[in-house]
């Protein structure tokens, strides 16, 4: 019996590149063009980032030229997926990361950073954060915040943000944000929820090293079952998603599944 598979979404890209830096550089490209749209459509650009060594070469690079100089900082409002229950100067923090790669490097007011305030207890953080959003994006009961961008990497066994297998937070419940227990790594997360990620207008994945092939075949290739591999859930309805991967994550797709850049 053959193993059922998805139908590709019309809305999804998948290309592979040789190597972090030249994710980094598309990447960066499609972040500028975003902005540019964003800014030309609504007068401001919102984008949610993540942690990892992959987004930490990008925000290198937006913060240098060329990039820097193209992007409409001063209409730029940052946002986070995700983040550790810990401190903002600790080293496994995502905003600490953020802040030194790019953050510290532009002059942004500090309405323009919205940062999950982990050094709370998760419950309080991931409220608080909720209502940021709500607030910032005026949004009205039921409704949905909206990323111009959002900047998503995967792990080895397919989760995205901090939603891991078989973990509390894909079920939302309605909920905008949500703390989450991790027991494999035996730590508390606070994450946006699935259905937040999937309002995105682009959402951005980026995924490197061999070690994450065969989750990113199970998640592009197998069939639909998000609670083994949460990345599945992200399938914006009125959005685009572009998986931007190296060719040691793209090892063991099947031919024809994503296309070299």
């Amino acid at each position: 019996m053959s193993t059922p598979t998805q139908k590709p979404a019309a809305n999804r890209e998948i290309k592979i590149f040789p190597d972090v830096n030249a994710i980094a550089k598309r990447a960066a490209e499609l972040i500028v063009e975003s902005a540019a749209s964003a800014v030309a459509q609504n007068g401001r650009f919102t984008i949610s980032l993540a942690g990892g060594s992959t987004p930490k070469t990008l925000y290198a690079l937006l913060a240098a030229e060329p990039h820097r100089s193209k992007m409409p900082w001063d209409k730029t409002y940052l946002f986070f997926g995700d983040e550790r229950h810990v401190p903002p100067d600790d080293p496994d923090s995502n905003y600490r990361m953020a802040n030194e790669s790019l953050i510290s490097k532009l002059s942004l007011k500090p309405d323009q950073i919205h940062r999950i305030h982990c050094e709370n207890p998760v419950e309080k953080a991931a409220q608080d954060y909720e209502q940021d959003l709500r607030t910032f994006f005026k949004l009205a009961p039921g409704q949905l915040p909206r990323f111009d961008v959002i900047l998503i990497g995967m792990g080895d066994e397919g989760h995205m943000l901090s939603l891991f297998p078989g973990t509390k937070a894909l079920q939302d419940n309605g909920r905008l944000v949500l703390p989450n227990w991790v027991g494999k790594l035996y730590t508390e997360r606070v994450t946006i929820t699935a259905p937040v990620a999937n309002n995105s207008a682009l959402a951005i994945f980026m995924v490197t090293k061999a070690d994450k092939a065969l989750a990113l075949k199970g998640v592009l290739e197998g069939p639909y079952e998000p609670e083994q591999l949460p990345s599945q859930l992200l399938r914006p309805a009125n959005g685009k998603v572009i998986w931007l991967v190296d060719t040691a994550a793209a090892g063991k797709l099947a031919p024809g599944t994503a296309q070299t850049a």
